[in-house]
């Protein structure tokens, strides 16, 4: 059963495009995965047409050796980047057209399942207001009351997050500032109370002192805090450690952690109580399932970042059901609209969970119609040409 043919779709996504993966075999049988990432989903797209015609031909059931060998091949184009999000696409693709070729669901290929509900934590719940507390406190009501038991979001979204003339909007925030984020995360946590724990984003876009300031102030308001997200880069492992050391709040870093080997270290330094590796960054499913038993060694829990496309969503739900140190699954609330229709049947989510299905592979296919009548945006202007 060899590698015939592969497809790649850039595809409009609810927040940034989704990059989705389709590979054909020669005995029929095609399999899904995604790569999405951002920003430039145009190199992801290209990365994906590169590695997809260097895996024509080979034998699709050798999934480690394929995973392997496009790494070790064209290792020298990094670690991470395009490379990793194309090699997740081509792995969560193998493991689907796998399970169809044994009947069988990808979770029952790698083990059996612990679960087959997932517990989710909501994302993207708050795009239909101002970045005002009244806002944010209303819609955070309204995904609590669809049975959403946990909130993601990041209070410094008003801050500027762009390279513009004057970086001091990004790294100097203002006491007003300041207070606007707090006050965004005294609101929601009293809109949704005590037993609703929040997860508060920062983007690694505060400085050193500022995020370990900000995570000492928020700590203050009593609430039910879930994790302090990516307070430093993932270039600095030995800094995101010790703001963890000096701060009250548990730290989760992950989304920009790209194979176990970059993983290994936030590990090592004990610089994160939670793990959340992409599934479309890191390597795919089987990669994910690497780090998250590694992360057992060290008795810490894995959260996987989602804010992606459906295929991921699926792949790192049947990822999850695998192993015993799952903690929660990100999920985009508010999506585009024709999501669903997409899909050969709407995602199973249930009181805030993912109800696994049994059907063989990852047990949903994709309207190739729908998806080229939907193309993903490639640049926005912003005064110059951004791609995204």
């Amino acid at each position: 059963m060899n590698i015939a043919a592969v497809k790649t779709y850039l595809v409009e996504g609810i927040k940034y495009n989704w990059t989705l993966v389709k590979v054909e075999t020669d005995v029929g049988i095609h399999g899904w995965g995604e790569a999405t990432n951002w920003p430039g989903s145009p190199l992801i797209e290209a990365a994906c047409q590169h590695v997809g015609q260097f895996v024509i031909g080979m034998d699709a059931r050798r999934i480690d050796f394929i995973w392997t060998k496009i790494y070790r091949d064209l290792h020298w184009l990094g670690q991470a980047g395009p490379l990793l999000s194309a090699i997740s696409a081509i792995d969560i693709a193998l493991w689907d057209i796998k399970g169809k070729a044994l009947d069988a669901p990808v979770y029952e290929l790698l083990g059996g399942s612990y679960r087959r509900r997932i517990q989710l934590y909501a994302n993207y719940w708050f795009i239909d207001g101002g970045h005002s507390a009244a806002s944010y406190a209303r819609q955070a009501k309204e995904t609590v009351a669809a049975g959403f038991t946990a909130l993601k979001f990041d209070p410094f979204a008003h801050v500027h997050y762009g390279y513009g003339d004057d970086l001091s909007d990004r790294n100097q925030l203002s006491e007003g500032q300041k207070q606007l984020a707090l006050d965004l995360v005294a609101a929601v946590a009293e809109a949704v109370g005590p037993d609703v724990p929040l997860a508060i984003e920062t983007h690694a876009f505060l400085n050193g002192p500022t995020a370990v300031e900000m995570a000492r102030r928020l700590a203050q308001l009593g609430f039910n805090c879930m994790w302090y997200e990516e307070p430093a880069l993932p270039e600095t492992p030995d800094a995101i450690a010790d703001i963890r050391r000096r701060i009250p709040l548990p730290v989760c870093v992950g989304e920009r952690l790209h194979s176990r080997f970059m993983a290994k270290r936030i590990l090592d330094l004990r610089a994160a109580d939670i793990l959340m590796p992409d599934i479309t960054r890191c390597g795919g499913i089987s990669e994910m399932r690497k780090i998250a038993n590694m992360a057992e060694a060290y008795n810490v829990p894995i959260a996987p970042h989602n804010p992606n496309g459906p295929i991921s969503t699926i792949a790192s739900a049947h990822t999850m059901a695998t192993i015993p140190n799952f903690y929660r699954q990100e999920f985009m609330v508010k999506d585009v609209a024709w999501r669903d229709s997409a899909l050969s049947d709407a995602l199973p989510i249930d009181e805030g969970y993912f109800v696994l299905p049994d059907r063989p592979g990852l047990g949903y296919d994709l309207d190739e119609t729908i998806l080229l009548e939907r193309p993903g945006l490639r640049s926005v202007s912003t005064g110059r040409t951004y791609y995204v």
